[in-house]
């Protein structure tokens, strides 16, 4: 039987259904997490829009709350950026890029020189037996030690590190504290096997941002495409194709809503993952506005709102005001939506 073609305006509905962004789930922020395989964080509080724009009914307190209680987890992820996930989360997907991203840094920082990774590692682990520590004080003790200042971030894919609240709240949004993972988050017994990790990490994915293609989940994790191909190959998936003929898979049962399903208006934090690159296929971010919104010149990403499942201009918070930048005039009928989102969104800044 021939495999289903999905257009692109298909993938874009089935990857704002998985993202909560369709309609706001009465969900936890726990849950709304492990649904939206992670939140990306580099911003803290970006985490916090993010949920507001999924959940109905959200309020700040209820995701600090959950991170002050461990019942969501801030620490490094896939490709080596922050993400806010659930404890249940947590160790199986970093064993699923453990390797992967060492490998990376070694490539990456062959410059530094021979450096005994799992020595440094022991030491920093020593340093953080007793409790939390800032991240310039482990730096010191590094630098102190006669360590390059590059080590650092390697020491994190050695000893895993989760970030410690109140630092990465909404109130306090430097995520500067680090901890042992061992003291927040629940040790498995067993231990996931790399494979079982890998596996159960693509399968999060499919659910958040599925149908995707081999490349796409690459990206996603941070693995080669031959590494990503093993894993697939062990796995009970479904397949379709793309309207260009490309290779796409799903987990059974992943929602593929009607291409003319409606998409409301949505506002988005800083870089928000339905952005980059592993979700290209659902044109979130049409391509002519990319530059807009990532660019060398832009030291972070620019918050975004959405209007029929696309990125159709910027926002600001300024003076109790959310300031809307749309990249071209908003239809008649839809400036007033974005208003009434924005003014919401206002709201929840102050509340």
């Amino acid at each position: 039987m021939a495999e289903r073609v999905l257009s692109t305006r298909e993938l874009n509905r089935a990857v704002l259904a998985r993202q909560l962004l369709l309609e706001r789930a009465a969900l936890s922020p726990e849950q709304a997490v492990e649904q939206v395989a992670g939140l990306q964080t580099q911003y803290a509080p970006s985490g916090y829009i993010g949920l507001w724009s999924r959940l109905a009914g959200f309020r700040r307190h209820a995701l600090t709350e959950a991170l002050l209680a461990g019942r969501v987890v801030q620490a490094w992820a896939m490709r080596c950026t922050i993400h806010m996930v659930s404890p249940a989360d947590y160790w199986p997907f970093t064993e699923a890029v453990r390797q992967a991203r060492r490998e990376w840094w070694r490539r990456a920082h062959r410059a530094v020189g021979p450096v005994d990774m799992p020595a440094i590692a022991a030491a920093v682990r020593s340093h953080l037996a007793d409790g939390p520590r800032k991240q310039a004080e482990i730096q010191r003790q590094l630098a102190a030690a006669g360590h390059p200042r590059e080590v650092w971030p390697g020491v994190q894919l050695w000893v895993d590190l989760v970030r410690v609240p109140p630092a990465g709240t909404w109130n306090t949004p430097r995520a500067h504290v680090y901890g042992l993972a061992e003291h927040t988050v629940s040790v498995p017994e067993p231990a996931p096997s790399e494979q079982c990790a890998t596996e159960f990490l693509v399968a999060r994915y499919l659910r958040g941002f599925g149908p995707a293609s081999p490349g796409d989940i690459a990206s996603f994790c941070g693995w080669s495409i031959t590494a990503t191909r093993a894993v697939l190959a062990r796995m009970q998936l479904c397949r379709y194709r793309t309207e260009a003929g490309g290779e796409l898979v799903d987990v059974p049962g992943g929602p593929l809503p009607p291409a003319d399903t409606p998409a409301p208006v949505r506002f988005l934090g800083q870089w928000d993952a339905n952005l980059l690159v592993h979700a290209r296929r659902a044109q979130i971010l049409p391509e002519e506005h990319r530059p807009r919104v990532f660019a060398r010149n832009i030291p972070q990403s620019v918050p975004t709102f959405l209007v029929d499942g696309q990125v159709a201009g910027t926002w600001r918070y300024i003076d109790g005001e959310v300031r809307c930048e749309p990249f071209q005039p908003l239809a008649r009928d839809v400036a007033p939506e974005v208003e009434a989102e924005a003014a919401r969104l206002a709201t929840f800044h102050v509340e």
